[in-house]
Formats: structure tokens, sequence, C-alpha cells
């Protein structure tokens, strides 16, 4: 029993990390409806601004202040230079989802010509593990989790209790009628944009202290088990997002005390390809629009 709880509060760990990005990528998309395969290497230019601002000031504080600020700039880049103008020409939807792989491509060649292939430490101890409660976590993970907790807590506040939120909801639920009620729709997708860059940023951070080293693929090797989050608990749906992520992160980690650890990727599509069979719209669907 006490295995099996260690596997839980691993999975809690890595549900934490999961959420923030899977948040991320599930408001862009429900905003867009563009599958932003770039998404990854946002995480990865977090993660090594935060990791060069470590190395420059050895705070984590301003590393994770520098995740969020590149994530942010790297996102509102991508829309104001690359999906911006193909989307106010009107281009098909393929023709966006291949622009996200390029930028992919594009930014993750950057990150391998600047910083090079090799893995690189992150240098920071993640303390003496401690019990609380069944759980054995360490003073970082504890952190970690309570980030997690604070920022899904600040997406429910920001969709529900805001008028940037709502506009977003708006603009998700139908574009050309949120335009037709006064709606900023562009604004709103380019700050769309940067905030989830931001929290994108962020979580490349947080998953190369839980991993302890980058290299300039982790970010597009991650974003497949954010996808499968994100499309287990309904793509384009930020609490859908939470759920997947907290499903895919616990089934991982306690998978992994019955089965290799190399196959914890494979769970997390096993976990995928179910949900598509008995249930493709999600742990949390989408609202149906009122009839007219």
């Amino acid at each position: 029993m006490s295995t099996l709880f260690l596997g839980l509060g691993f999975g809690l760990v890595s549900a934490s990390v999961l959420a923030i990005s899977t948040v991320a990528l599930s408001l862009q998309f429900g905003v867009t409806r563009v599958p932003n395969f770039a998404h990854g290497e946002i995480m990865t230019v977090g993660a090594y601004a935060a990791l060069s601002t470590l190395q420059a000031t050895h705070s984590a504080v301003l590393a994770a202040i520098a995740a969020i600020a590149a994530g942010a700039a790297l996102g509102a880049a991508l829309n104001k230079f690359l999906f911006g103008p193909f989307q106010n020409r009107h281009a098909a939807r393929l023709t966006l989802f291949v622009l996200t792989i390029a930028a992919s491509l594009i930014v993750q060649n950057v990150v391998l010509l600047y910083y090079g292939g090799a893995t690189q430490p992150v240098p920071l101890g993640g303390g003496t593990p401690h019990r609380l409660g069944p759980f054995l976590f360490t003073t970082q993970q504890e952190l970690i989790i309570v980030l997690a907790v604070a920022i899904m807590l600040g997406v429910h506040l920001l969709l529900k209790y805001t008028y940037f939120g709502r506009a977003q909801r708006a603009v998700a639920e139908n574009l050309a009628l949120a335009r037709a009620s006064g709606v900023n729709a562009a604004g709103v997708i380019s700050r769309t944009w940067l905030l989830t860059g931001a929290l994108a940023g962020l979580s490349g951070f947080v998953l190369g202290i839980t991993t302890g080293g980058l290299y300039p693929a982790m970010g597009f090797q991650f974003l497949l088990v954010v996808f499968a989050a994100a499309i287990l608990g309904g793509i384009g749906q930020p609490y859908g997002a939470m759920a997947g992520a907290l499903v895919v992160g616990v089934t991982m980690e306690v998978s992994a005390l019955y089965i290799t650890s190399d196959y914890k990727t494979v769970v997390a599509f096993a976990l995928l390809i179910l949900a598509l069979l008995f249930r493709p719209q999600g742990l949390v669907s989408a609202p149906r629009p009122a009839a007219g």
C-alpha cells in the first residue's frame, strides 16, 4: 500500500506539471480552433530562458519570471507575425495547422543552434523527501503542486468573473456572434496567445525542474502527453484539461509501479484511445449553444 501511495504522490506532481501546460493549450485551442504544435517549443524556450536566468542570478523566482516572460513573448510573436496574418486572410485550418508544425521545427532548431544538443542540468536541488500524510514529497514538489492549484484557481476566476474571461468564452463559442456583439475578437485572441504563452513558458520551467535537465526536443516530446490529456479532458475545455491532466498524470506514474517507466507515454495514449472510443467528447464536453 505504501508503494501505491508513493506512485500516487509522484502522479500528483506529474499531473500538476501537466495541468499547467494542458490548460494553456486548451485555452488557446478554444479561442483560435487551431491545434498549436508549437506549444511544446514555447515550453522549451521558457525552460531555457529560466535556466539562463538561474545560472546568472541563482534565483528560482527570477528564473520563473524569465520563463513566463519568454513564453509570453514567443506566444505573442507567433500570433502577430505568423498565425494572425494568415487568419486575417482566412487561411484554411489545415494551413494554420501546418504552420504550427513549421514554427515548432524552426524554434526547436534555433534552440539547438544556440544551446547545443547536450542535456543541460537544472541547478536546483529538490530537497530531502518528507512525509505528508501517506505521501512522500520534497519541498520542491509541494511547491509545484501548490503552484498548479493556484494557477487552476486563477484560470477559473479569470474565466468566470472577468470581462476578458467572458469575452474569451464568447469568442470560443461563436466568433461571428462575438464580433457582432461588440467584442474585440482580435484583441481577445492576441491576449489569449500572450496568456497561454506565459503559462506554457512557466510549465516548461517546472518540467525542467522535475526532470532535472533540459534538451531542445523536451517540449515537443512532452507535447504528445499534453495533447493526450487535453483530448481526454475535452479539447478546448479548460476544466476538462484539468481533469484530463489529473487522470493522465496519476495513471502514468501508478502504472510505472507495475511496468517499466519507459512505457508511461504508451499508457497515456492508451487512455486517449479508450476515451476516443467510449467518450469522444472528453470528460468535460463543450456546452451546447442555446436553441434559436
